[in-house]
């Protein structure tokens, strides 16, 4: 039984490892994330640590031959992406952990594997998928943030219903809608969001809030947008779930910079040309706009007056997206004027 119990335990304390590795690995060089890396860290560490008084055992008991995945006849599963690499390895680690705290009390180890320390690994594990899936989220995403975003203000739409604008314009192609109202309480706000949010999801679009985390969360959209007099994206960020987008306003290659490193999922450039549809703007121009896409990889949205005559410049600046509100919520025919300007953009 003792050298069966040790092989059992060899085998668990490996696999989580490497479990514990390959994510450890994705925050680190997928995401440099060093938060939820170092965390991962810690618990790699805690797990040697803790299967270190029965090391010379453990390595005694190896059979590597029958190792699980040792035989090619064991069929490997595909990852669709990094949500699944995440969650296969987490899932791997866990399991382990779970093996090694409930062997670890039988008594030929007791006393000698200190459960505490196994514990406090799977939660520290628990925390760090938690936050990496959130980051996998995040990317698919962002990398939806391309082609024309769409502000949606009920005083912008022409007297038309912004619902009915919101549809014709996803019907003509708009990728991500923005909903900005700075008139009504957000009580009255949250029926037509949740209704904005069944729209985006019916046409695989995003939907923002701007300014509002909270609003967000409670209709639980898929990102805020906050500018530079907004609350912090550091704050934005603590009080939102791990998945929640969350994009900023920048003037300056410096204030755009201080969003990269901060963590922004996307970054908003403007004004770009003069605009009416918002009040004390700050011009950035296409020379700001391409000096910012040469520090960023982040997708970037360019915002400020751009419309179908003046768009092929801001594309050619590097924007992956353009913002814009009378250029499609007040045109005659939305759908019309959404499909013109999403054909600017290369094909996905």
């Amino acid at each position: 039984m003792t050298h069966t119990l040790f092989r059992v335990l060899d085998a668990n304390f490996d696999r989580c490892l490497e479990g514990v590795r390959v994510l450890e690995d994705t925050a680190r060089y997928v995401f440099d994330d060093a938060l939820v890396s170092q965390t991962l860290r810690d618990v790699r560490h805690a797990v040697m640590h803790a299967m270190g008084g029965v090391d010379v055992e453990l390595v005694g008991a190896r059979r590597s031959a029958e190792d699980v995945g040792a035989s090619p006849a064991v069929a490997e599963e595909p990852r669709a992406g990094l949500h699944d690499v995440v969650r296969a390895n987490a899932k791997r680690a866990e399991e382990a952990l779970r093996v090694l705290e409930e062997y670890a009390r039988l008594p030929e180890v007791a006393g000698r594997i200190p459960l505490a320390l196994l514990k406090e690994a799977r939660y520290g594990l628990y925390e760090a998928e938690h936050r990496l899936a959130g980051r996998v989220a995040r990317a698919d995403g962002a990398a939806k943030v391309r082609g024309v975003y769409l502000i949606i203000d009920p005083t912008l739409t022409d007297g038309r219903p912004e619902l009915q604008v919101a549809e014709a314009a996803l019907k003509g192609g708009v990728r991500v809608l923005q909903w900005r109202d700075k008139q009504r309480d957000k009580g009255q706000q949250l029926p037509i969001v949740r209704e904005l949010l069944a729209l985006c999801r019916r046409y695989d679009a995003l939907l923002f809030m701007n300014d509002h985390p909270d609003l967000a969360m409670a209709a639980a959209a898929d990102g805020v947008h906050v500018g530079q007099k907004d609350l912090p994206l550091a704050a934005v960020r603590g009080m939102t779930p791990a998945g929640m987008l969350i994009g900023t306003s920048n003037t300056l290659v410096e204030e755009a910079v201080a969003s990269d490193t901060g963590g922004a999922d996307y970054i908003a450039v403007g004004a770009i040309y003069a605009t009416s549809s918002k009040d004390n703007t700050r011009p950035a121009g296409l020379d700001t706009l391409a000096k910012v896409r040469a520090v960023t990889k982040r997708p970037i949205v360019a915002i400020g007056g751009i419309n179908a005559a003046n768009i092929e410049p801001v594309i050619a600046a590097g924007a992956d997206a353009v913002a814009v509100i009378s250029a499609v919520a007040m045109a005659p025919d939305v759908e019309a004027a959404a499909r013109a300007l999403s054909s600017m953009f290369p094909s996905p």
